[in-house]
């Protein structure tokens, strides 16, 4: 039986692969037919190579990510990990942080957990420090 534990570290693994600077590695984390509703894109991605595209943007910012408040829900083949997380982001203008809301759906694969969706978005009053990355502005 998965564990809340086991769930959760399918978030560190993540994590991982962004710390990597890999696209391709990350993009590897996702099922064939997921999709990523990304933070600081407007473009749902929809296939592999869009969501690898937008990696390759994404980790140009080297990308550092902590889960702040994480509720996770097990159904079986299928696991959900929602709530709030922060990125530090290195940008020109020197290090910010972005506090965003999230959600992970994962589905189990054979002996593993691919992500078959993504959602990441601003938290309402948008709070980062010092200021927003260019692309959220």
């Amino acid at each position: 039986m998965t564990t809340e534990a086991e769930i959760a570290a399918l978030f560190d693994r993540w994590n991982a692969a962004l710390q990597t600077l890999d696209s391709k590695a990350v993009a590897a984390l996702y099922a064939p037919d997921a999709v990523l509703l990304p933070t600081v894109s407007n473009q749902v991605r929809r296939t592999p190579t869009e969501i690898e595209d937008y990696f390759v943007q994404f980790l140009k910012k080297r990308p550092y990510g902590t889960i702040l408040q994480a509720n996770i829900r097990i159904f079986g083949d299928l696991a959900i990990d929602s709530g709030v997380y922060a990125f530090k982001l290195t940008t020109e203008e020197g290090e910010i942080e972005m506090l965003c809301r999230y959600t992970f759906v994962y589905r189990r694969d054979g002996e593993d957990w691919r992500i078959i969706e993504h959602h990441s978005s601003f938290m309402p009053e948008y709070t980062t420090r010092p200021g927003p990355p260019a692309e959220a502005a």
